[in-house]
């Protein structure tokens, strides 16, 4: 059975970082958007582990983290916290809390693996590092800094944009529709309308061009998007 990680933040970018990064390590991932549902569900399915989103406008996390530790049916769960550069009061309010371990943003995936518990075995742990380069003429898509290369030339992407285009380098010139790319790209509950699918593509593109490598996505008229490695729409 896969282990669970719960992710407790109102921010769907993070949410996929982290359920990407978790899965590379075989985890099974599940999102609470506030303290009730993460309480909730950390009861109900055991979970190894609650990733905590401790932005300052974010979740009252130190009170979640004192529910878990109170409770003897969650005390042994991991909880770890994610905070803000400079947020040395917020680190001791959470260590008062019970939280186990706290990571600054932005986040390291090689440092949240680490933090997990140690019935994770080394050999999956380096998954992130040694997963796969997915490549697609002169550019390479690395999933261990949700990056894209060409020579020396790098741009970094945001999450929805990673996934979009890893999705496209693994089916390259094969056309999908803004359907298609919402169901890969974003989480499953929250709601995602054609155009904000139009938004992020263009992003996409528009960091595409950095790279110079002549690869681009390719607008299929009443059919979606694909990607290509022709300049000559």
């Amino acid at each position: 059975m896969e282990p669970v990680a719960i992710i407790c933040s109102q921010d769907a970018e993070l949410y996929i970082i982290l359920e990407y990064i978790l899965g590379l390590d075989g985890y099974k991932t599940l999102l609470a958007g506030n303290i009730e549902e993460a309480a909730e569900r950390a009861r109900e399915t055991s979970p190894v582990t609650v990733v905590l989103d401790c932005r300052p406008s974010g979740l009252p996390v130190a009170r979640l983290c004192a529910q878990l530790k109170e409770d003897p049916t969650t005390r042994s769960i991991l909880l770890v916290a994610l905070i803000a550069p400079g947020a040395e009061d917020q680190h001791i309010q959470l260590l008062k809390a019970g939280v186990d371990d706290s990571l600054v943003r932005p986040l390291v995936p090689a440092k949240l693996l680490a933090s997990l518990p140690s019935k994770r075995t080394t050999g999956a742990r380096s998954n992130v590092h040694a997963h796969h380069v997915l490549s697609f003429g002169a550019m390479e898509l690395r999933p261990d800094s949700l990056s894209a290369r060409s020579g020396d030339r790098e741009i970094q992407l945001g999450a929805i944009e990673f996934r979009l285009l890893r999705h496209l380098l693994e089916n390259p010139r094969q056309v999908f529709s803004r359907q298609d790319l919402i169901a890969v790209a974003w989480p499953k509950n929250i709601h995602v309308d054609a155009r904000t699918v139009d938004v992020h593509v263009s992003r996409l593109r528009k960091s595409l061009q950095k790279l110079r490598t002549g690869i681009s996505i390719r607008t299929v008229r009443s059919a979606g998007y694909m990607l290509d490695d022709t300049d000559n729409f």
